[in-house]
């Protein structure tokens, strides 16, 4: 027998915030401040009601332009994160970084939806939407990390090979890491989530299997291509020595 879906009312939600408060009370004891953590949980409110709400409404549209138009939204939106490591070079990286993860996570994304799940219609909004969101955080993450390596490693005198493979490992360090300790030291978002909901954990270990996979493929794919990518920028940047 199923379990339905435990559904928060806003009084069950107020009660989460209890040790919350407790926290904050702790700040302020010991003089820490609490503007900022009061700032973050204020944001963190307002963006989660708002993303709520226009889940809502792009997954009642049901229509395949509009996934287009948000799946467009947040590609832009990793690129111009994931070169914010470096901002004096944001302008240089910002192609290469828009080849690298549009064309890694697409791809990736693609193959997840298409071919692994199969959703129907090929836009399937609550498929392709969280799916998308994945692939994209964890591409501009790993893109991220490469470039503010690269250039630190360049700048240390390294040559091209030495300077990018240590780019490549570092960028990789976070989703690596990340599958070494699943299961073991935690259970994913996405797992809990269905668990949760009610999901069989046996099929919700499937999902999290090919989560995973999702995340490992994007990350490493983007980042190879952004390194390949911005070999040219980045050599005109940087001293002859370094470059080569």
């Amino acid at each position: 027998m199923e379990n339905p879906v435990i559904t928060l009312t806003l009084w069950q939600l107020a009660l989460a915030f209890t040790p919350v408060a407790i926290t904050l009370a702790i700040l302020l004891r010991w003089s820490y401040g609490i503007g900022h953590a009061l700032y973050a949980l204020g944001r963190m409110l307002v963006q989660l009601l708002a993303i709520g709400y226009v889940l809502a409404w792009i997954f009642g549209a049901d229509n395949g332009q509009l996934i287009l138009v948000v799946l467009a939204i947040m590609l832009c939106a990793s690129v111009w994160i994931s070169v914010g490591t470096v901002p004096a070079h944001r302008g240089a990286l910002l192609l290469a970084a828009f080849g690298a993860i549009s064309i890694g996570g697409g791809l990736t994304l693609l193959l997840v939806t298409q071919l692994v799940l199969q959703v129907d219609p090929w836009y399937l909004p609550r498929y392709t939407v969280p799916l998308a969101g994945m692939v994209f955080a964890n591409a501009m993450t790993a893109v991220s990390l490469a470039a503010e390596r690269l250039y630190a490693e360049l700048g240390h005198g390294d040559a091209w090979p030495q300077a990018r493979l240590k780019a490549y490992q570092a960028a990789m360090i976070p989703v690596t890491n990340s599958l070494l300790a699943v299961g073991l030291v935690s259970l994913p978002g996405m797992m809990t989530g269905q668990i949760l909901s009610g999901v069989s954990p046996l099929v919700a270990s499937r999902y999290q299997i090919m989560v995973m996979c999702m995340i490992f493929a994007s990350a490493g794919i983007s980042t190879a291509l952004f390194l390949t990518f911005c070999r040219g920028r980045v050599m005109t940047e940087t001293t002859p020595a370094a470059a080569q």
